[in-house]
């Protein structure tokens, strides 16, 4: 086979199962809730086939093994002879964490690393396990159950599926198991089997031998069904019952090539499942064509970089013609300042996923914490329908992670804990998603213990991070953000969930990064909310053009609050720096101008203050001149100027020259803790 063809083929593979196995993860958490649903137990098992199957095309053994194991302990439960606990879903959840490092081996062109052993025991049922460490230390003397022959050799069936696959297969087609089976409940003996097989197929007839054709040699006819083509009849089965309308119903493909001639009646009785369901579906409205394709993220990501340069065309363009009295020029730039938009809109949706995506990872992630941890957590997902710029969701996978992680470990206690100050021993874990404006805002919420103040503000003492002049001038919002100091955590013991003081301090710096803010707000003994603000793309950016020492900068709109003119007498100065008095609050004012040249003097400051926010605070940024809005494409910075702080990137204006994008989380006066915590950074 074509080398290039068999990458392809193995690239679907990969996004298939892929797929699958991300929402097995789910299942299997809603099937321990619930582990006697039919639904689930078949919905779970059927993905464990799929992926065995298209493991077993591509010869990929570890998997096939893996995905088998999973399927025997899951047919188990189907048949009611094992209830899934607690540890047979922790066994299942492991082998989607196994199956999802063998798929990333696969992408990386390495050597796949078999299941451990003790993973595999794990999946077993105790009298399964016990038959295999038989079968080990002896050759097998007498067939399973899973695998029925006859006495003679024309006559042989047999069969990977456990006993549970082969008494559905007999209720499919309408055979009763009782009147065959001893009355004690003692397997059916040789000749009950081949009294069984004569019922089914009529007198010397088997599964698997086709109808002789006059002249054909009886032993091409009459072969025996090896277990590859047992499990494509039993296959054939499921598919017949789900597309009946499909060519040839009565005869089912064999790997070998052959073909299974099926009885009619098992497609014609009045009783049986699968006519019934022919029948349905013959009467049903015609399924929808697939209006969906798969298109690889890097032709998107292109996509979108052409809509930003034609963006900036566009922006160049009405620049030009503003200067031209010549009104079909006028108007045919207005056009193309449509239709760019429209194509902007239409192109950035194509890269629009439901944060569902980001959140879905989530409940495996509060299930094993919150046993590791001994408590008991309920989690609420809302907003998971909001949509996002697929980079922002890939992006926010880790610091999400670290503000969960949080929240289960230090925000909410144990049961005894609830029970003691009188709440409901089960705590409650929100994750709130919204679009709110030009933001997307995603809410960490917990009904935990809440934070302290006090104890954040001692904490910070201990580890030297601040002074205590500096420490009794902290507001208690500037006291909360001291947790995303770097080395800064109130856990006394270093765990594997927490106590290192780096996890926190990630989230504030990746945020950053996204062009995002965070804030929270906490209520002793009541619970604590973080949240994260974030523009819905990262492709374009809507920002307010300023002048500030003679050269056009960008602040991002959203974090742009109002603007008003900076009158200096009405200027203050508190704490060693300036501050307005603005809608009966103290407005505290950075001077862009002395911060981008130090040699300029703050006393004579004369423009418009541009009020930003920065989480729950609020800073006005003095600057010169106030040029108006535009939207632009963000360009990374080099690697000389990479890590500036107070600098996100830059965009080309309209006039054509390069102006730097601000980046207000990161200005001096608007850091964490305000000015007090950047003096010891």
């Amino acid at each position: 086979m074509d080398s290039a063809f068999e990458a392809e083929i193995l690239a679907d593979f990969l996004v298939e199962a892929g797929e699958l196995v991300a929402g097995l993860g789910d299942q299997l958490l809603a099937l321990e809730d619930a582990p006697d649903s039919p639904e689930l137990l078949n919905a779970v098992f059927r993905a464990f086939h799929t992926v065995k199957g298209g493991a077993g095309f591509l010869a990929i053994d570890p998997m096939v093994k893996l995905c088998h194991r999973g399927e025997d302990l899951l047919n188990e439960a189907r048949s009611g002879r094992v209830r899934l606990h607690a540890d047979y879903i922790d066994a299942l959840l492991n082998t989607l964490d196994c199956l999802q490092q063998m798929m990333a081996s696969l992408r990386a062109g390495a050597v796949i690393t078999p299941a451990p052993s003790a993973l595999l025991d794990r999946l077993l049922v105790p009298a399964a396990r016990a038959k295999t460490s038989a079968a080990t230390a002896t050759e097998p003397v007498a067939v399973s159950s899973n695998q029925v022959h006859s006495a003679t050799p024309e006559k042989v069936c047999t069969s990977d599926a456990v006993e549970g696959e082969f008494e559905a297969l007999l209720a499919m087609v309408g055979v009763d198991m009782k009147p065959v089976a001893q009355a004690n409940g003692d397997p059916i003996d040789d000749s009950e089997f081949e009294a069984l097989l004569d019922e089914l197929y009529g007198p010397g007839k088997v599964p698997g031998q086709v109808e002789q054709s006059p002249g054909a040699d009886a032993a091409t006819n009459a072969a025996p069904m090896t277990d590859d083509e047992f499990e494509a009849l039993l296959d054939s089965f499921e598919g017949n019952h789900a597309h009946t309308d499909n060519a040839q119903p009565a005869v089912a493909k064999t790997p070998a090539g052959g073909a299974v001639k099926l009885p009619d009646e098992w497609l014609t009785s009045a009783g049986n499942p699968l006519a019934e369901g022919a029948a349905t579906t013959r009467n049903a409205a015609p399924l929808p064509a697939d209006t969906t394709i798969r298109v690889d993220t890097g032709r998107l990501d292109a996509l979108v970089n052409l809509i930003g340069e034609l963006v900036l065309v566009r922006n160049r363009l009405a620049v030009l013609s503003a200067d031209s009295s010549d009104e079909r020029t006028e108007r045919a730039v207005a056009e193309l300042h449509r239709v760019a938009d429209d194509l902007q809109l239409a192109v950035m949706r194509t890269r629009m996923l439901p944060i569902g995506k980001l959140f879905g990872r989530f409940p495996r992630i509060v299930r094993d914490i919150s046993r590791q941890l001994g408590k008991r957590i309920d989690l609420v997902l809302e907003g998971e329908d909001t949509d996002l710029d697929r980079n922002l969701v890939d992006a926010l996978a880790d610091p999400m992670v670290h503000l969960v992680r949080n929240a289960l470990d230090h925000g909410i206690e144990t049961p005894e804990d609830r029970l003691r100050v009188g709440k409901n021993e089960t705590g409650t874990l929100r994750l709130i998603a919204a679009q709110e404006g030009e933001r997307i805002v995603i809410r960490v919420r917990d009904d935990g213990r809440g934070m302290d103040p006090d104890v954040l503000r001692n904490k910070a003492l201990e580890k030297g991070l601040l002074n205590t002049d500096q420490a009794e001038r902290l507001s208690e919002a500037e006291c909360f953000d001291l947790i995303f100091l770097a080395g800064f955590s109130t856990r006394q013991e270093v765990s594997d969930i927490s106590g290192r003081g780096v996890g926190m301090d990630v989230v504030k710096t990746r945020v950053a990064e996204l062009g995002g803010t965070l804030a929270i707000a906490s209520e002793l003994g009541r619970g604590s909310e973080i949240q994260v603000s974030l523009p819905l793309t990262l492709a374009t950016l809507r920002a307010l053009m300023v002048r500030i020492n003679g050269r056009v900068y960008a602040i991002p709109m959203i974090n742009v609050l109002e603007v008003f003119e900076l009158d200096p007498r009405t200027v203050s100065r508190v704490d060693d720096r300036d501050v307005i008095a603005h809608r009966n609050r103290a407005l505290p004012l950075r001077h862009l101008g002395a911060w981008l040249d130090p040699s300029r003097s703050t006393s004579e400051a004369r423009g418009h203050v541009v009020v930003v926010h920065v989480g729950h605070r609020q800073l006005g940024c003095v600057v010169d001149q106030v040029i108006g809005r535009d939207e632009m494409v963000v360009k990374p910075l080099g690697r000389l100027l990479h890590g500036v702080q107070g600098v996100s990137g830059a965009t080309i204006t309209g006039d054509g020259r390069v102006a730097l994008v601000l980046n207000v989380a990161q200005l001096p006066d608007a850091v964490v803790a305000s000015d007090l915590v950047a003096g010891v950074r």
